[in-house]
């Protein structure tokens, strides 16, 4: 086992690794920017180092500073959490060739399933259903129209490096489609570097449903059943829930065993998530797969008491899975989680970074409440809005939604502004309530009540 680990992130993943190393004896070192000097994981880590200045891309994307500070404090591994290089393949490379182990899949794997166009064709050599669509990068509008034409619209338009909703386009029409293009091309290249964008088929009413997946290096790869991630903005995940409301146990099976399958096509190890959408005629199709932690993945150790991060931990120093055959996997309740972001949602979800005056967070039985912030913290403008995860676990759906009820009305922070009035509204939505949702279901929230102010606007609601 390793004696000490340096946590390559910040916010509340960088404190989750952390409190998992300590759980097993684990020794830690965080590395912040100087905008997170006062982050809790700066405190709670065994060792700090400083790797740059507040933007990521002077230090949390900053490699060879975050190398440095592994050296310096001489780590035997390194947990990259999500987001940043997390799933960065040569981050993962550079840190087996400093004898540095990465926390994660091998770089070969992030490699393979990190360019979607590559991943889509691998499924499709693999028998795994995919979503019509091109398998390269689309050249230009000309061959934008021709693939339109073919496939039929509405189509969406998508960063071949995607990730985040960034560089991603509904089009419904020729006109939309032209200017979308290059819209989504120059957002990408921001984003991600890489400019290349294909074309698929859009689903108009389609659930988001993902596969937690373990695998280790003997051989032994199961899945954590699954979670739904249908409550969106922007393409990026907002509410979530294990297991999905929606699907029988035929399904669930079905659909977990194709996802370990996509996993064993790339030889994979480590945690992992398949992701798919399920349409209207319970057919289901490959998304993308996710070579590392979930943001959501606390939600999963809610109903099977699996703890992933420590998972990722013991795979990683070369240990089998805690357990190694998929009927013994357990699964009991319900569990949803609500992203809590520094965001306005009465003007379009505009960032709110500042200070936090007030913090109470809710508690009593069922609620686990992942986070960095405290009374007194101020939220950086640099990164991502994200700032609490609150999670409840219940007997069934109905009680979780009322023990997150409860919770949410508990919960305090004050003065940034936050998606906590939004997630109030979603729980008590006769919708969401039946579990009769699509990936639109936000937008569509959202116009129905600017379109009747007179009967209690949910956006009047947002900014009493």
């Amino acid at each position: 086992m390793f004696s000490k680990i340096l946590v390559a992130n910040r916010g509340e993943i960088a404190l989750r690794i952390i409190r998992a190393c300590k759980e097993i004896g684990i020794r830690t070192v965080a590395v912040y920017s100087q905008a997170d000097a006062d982050s809790l994981h700066v405190h709670l880590a065994d060792e700090a180092v400083c790797i740059g200045a507040a933007p990521s891309s002077q230090s949390y994307l900053n490699i060879p500073a975050i190398i440095s500070a592994a050296e310096i404090t001489d780590v035997d591994a390194i947990h990259p959490g999500y987001g940043f290089l997390a799933e960065n393949a040569h981050f993962a490379e550079i840190c087996e060739s400093c004898q540095i182990k990465f926390i994660g899949p091998g770089s070969q794997a992030i490699r393979a399933m990190g360019d979607k166009l590559a991943a889509r064709e691998t499924m499709r050599k693999a028998g795994i259903p995919i979503i019509a669509g091109t398998q390269e990068a689309v050249k230009d509008k000309e061959e934008a129209l021709r693939i339109a034409k073919k496939i039929k619209y509405p189509v969406i338009i998508k960063a071949t490096a995607g990730g985040g909703g960034r560089g991603m386009r509904v089009c419904h029409n020729d006109i939309r489609l032209v200017s979308a293009l290059m819209t989504a091309q120059q957002e990408a290249e921001a984003a991600f570097g890489n400019a290349n964008v294909y074309i698929e088929k859009y689903l108009e009413k389609p659930r988001h449903i993902e596969f937690q997946i373990l695998a280790d290096t003997h051989g032994h790869i199961v899945y954590l059943y699954d979670r739904d991630c249908t409550i969106q903005r922007r393409h990026q995940k907002l509410l979530e829930e294990a297991p999905s409301p929606i699907l029988d146990w035929k399904m669930r099976k079905k659909m977990g065993e194709t996802a370990v399958k996509a996993a064993k096509t790339v030889n994979y190890v480590n945690a992992g998530t398949i992701e798919f959408l399920l349409d209207t005629d319970g057919k289901f199709y490959f998304l993308e797969m996710n070579t590392r932690i979930q943001v959501e993945h606390g939600l999963t150790e809610l109903i099977t008491g699996i703890d992933i991060v420590k998972e990722q931990i013991r795979i990683a120093a070369g240990e089998k899975l805690s357990i190694k055959k998929q009927d013994k996997i357990p699964i009991k309740g319900h569990a949803i989680e609500c992203r809590i972001n520094a965001e306005d949602p009465a003007n379009n979800f505009i960032p709110c970074p500042g200070k936090i005056e007030r913090f109470i967070a809710p508690g009593g039985p069922g609620i686990r409440m992942d986070t960095h912030v405290y009374a007194g913290y101020t939220v950086p403008p640099y990164y991502d809005s994200m700032i609490a995860k609150l999670m409840v676990f219940g007997r069934n759906r109905g009680e979780a939604i009322s023990i997150m009820q409860r919770a949410l009305d508990e919960f305090v922070l004050e003065p940034v502004k936050t998606t906590i009035p939004l997630h109030k509204e979603i729980l008590k939505n006769p919708l969401f309530r039946r579990a009769q949702v699509y990936t639109d279901f936000i937008q569509r929230l959202l116009g129905e009540w600017e379109n009747k102010p007179a009967e209690g606007s949910i956006l009047q609601a947002l900014v009493r």
